[in-house]
């Protein structure tokens, strides 16, 4: 028994900020269970963190950009499908697939955005478990899958369900370790990290309407799309091979935490994002259509519009993001909602190629960073850094309401038939854009004062 008690002690004090006492003898009994002292040999288990003592975030090295670089690759194939869904409703609403209301097109988006963003919340308790290399192969197979069930579709209820509900699902398990590694391995640059690893959805959006426009002539649709689902495959290989959790919390999260409903701050916040996102989908879905449908592009550009608006995305999700590290996230994200806003009901008045096009690049940049910039807010929000991952799992699980309302709503405001009602859409989103930007303004004020020159 002497020998036991020796044994623990050592073991105990090598685990960094373990609480005392029920915490304490908690964490000793999971060990205990885990592994049999006198026969030492191991209980079979969730898989284990590397290290049990990991110390502080490293901030560099070889193993924290690799997970940027896997970071990079799950959002190329979450958001990054997402960001592409506008060559996908300007696609449908041609008719060469089946014909559809934009409103009934825009749900198979809105529930891909929901999914991704609700699937999030649900799977945070699984991978605080260790099972992150099971989420990323789930997550993984279930894109590739819905892809190629795409491929094979005719009708609308069939394409819903492969890439409205299968693709959305395994967007949605592999967004948990999107946002959760990363602060692990990154704490002083934990903004420039996840900017750089948001940028991946951007440049997939870049890429995908370009190899799908160039390639449905040639080969098809349905090929087109398992190009796709190839390049889907080959990228997803990256963090399932180099990705693993450092560190696991003592116990997992709580699936909800219901004080955060209470913590004015958090739900300011919360409802603000949700506004904005209610007006970026509206861009996300909407602009190559519009430019079309105006006859302000050729078809052929109007495509292209998505790749020019994704281009400039990537600007606004890396930039603004290393310098929230600096001078703080809500200083950033306040003035850029606000100016989405504008932009977006200044796309009104538009009725030239130029102008579609510079309207394409500004909307990108600002909008990025109404993607990129939420983990981190809510970061800062959060003041029992205990509760990060179950207050970041519910806070996007209600910000998915946005995208789920906002795409279908402005379906039903532009109407089924010509002539379409383009100016009570861009109202509507810009309306929501600035909305939001107006609470993040007035979230900065109650944190920290009028004062400009204050970190916020």
């Amino acid at each position: 028994m002497a020998e036991e008690t020796s044994q623990k002690d050592l073991r105990h004090p090598s685990v960094p900020g373990l609480a005392r006492g029920t915490d304490y003898e908690q964490h000793s009994a999971s060990q205990e269970q885990d592994v049999d002292i006198e026969t030492r040999t191991e209980v079979k288990g969730p898989p284990k963190p590397a290290h049990s003592n990991p110390g502080p975030p490293p901030n560099g090295g070889l193993q924290a950009w690799l997970h940027v670089a896997g970071g990079f690759m799950l959002f190329f194939n979450t958001w990054g499908l997402l960001n592409t869904f506008a060559f996908f409703q300007t696609y449908y609403e041609s008719g060469a697939l089946f014909h559809e209301s934009s409103s009934n097109i825009s749900w198979i988006g809105s529930i891909q955005a929901f999914l991704v963003l609700l699937m999030g919340t649900l799977t945070g308790p699984i991978y605080d478990r260790g099972y992150l290399r099971a989420l990323l192969c789930f997550g993984s197979f279930c894109i590739v899958f819905g892809l190629m069930m795409l491929s094979i579709c005719k009708t609308y209820w069939e394409v819903l369900l492969a890439q409205g509900f299968c693709v959305g699902i395994g967007a949605g398990c592999l967004f948990a370790p999107c946002v959760s590694v990363l602060p692990t391995y990154w704490s002083t640059k934990l903004g420039l990290a996840v900017g750089l690893a948001t940028s991946g959805s951007s440049l997939v959006g870049v890429i995908y309407p370009i190899v799908l426009y160039r390639l449905i002539d040639q080969i098809g649709f349905p090929w087109s799309v398992r190009v796709v689902a190839f390049i889907a495959l080959s990228t997803l290989l990256v963090p399932i091979t180099v990705m693993k959790m450092r560190v696991r919390p003592p116990k997992p999260r709580a699936l909800i935490d219901w004080t955060a409903f209470t913590d004015l701050e958090y739900m300011t916040f919360v409802l603000a994002t949700m506004m904005s996102f209610m007006g970026l989908a509206v861009v996300l879905f909407y602009l190559p259509y519009y430019a079309e449908e105006r006859r302000m592009t050729s078809p052929r550009l109007a495509f292209y519009i998505v790749s020019i608006f994704n281009a400039g995305s990537c600007i606004g999700r890396v930039a603004p993001n290393a310098l929230s590290d600096r001078i703080g996230p809500f200083n950033i994200i306040t003035p850029c909602a606000i100016i989405t806003g504008v932009l977006l009901l200044c796309m009104i008045p538009v009725k030239h190629e130029a102008a579609a096009l510079v309207m394409a690049i500004l909307s990108g940049i600002f909008s990025g960073v109404l993607i990129a910039l939420p983990p981190v807010c809510f970061v800062s929000l959060i003041k029992n850094k205990s509760l990060i991952g179950t207050r970041i799992g519910m806070g996007f699980g209600m910000i998915g309401l946005g995208f789920l309302a906002g795409g279908p709503g402005a379906g039903a405001i532009l109407g089924g038939n010509p002539p379409f009602n383009w100016t009570g859409l861009w109202v509507f989103a810009g309306v929501m854009a600035c909305a939001g930007g107006v609470l993040y303004a007035g979230l900065r004020v109650a944190r920290v004062g009028f004062k400009l020159n204050v970190k916020g």
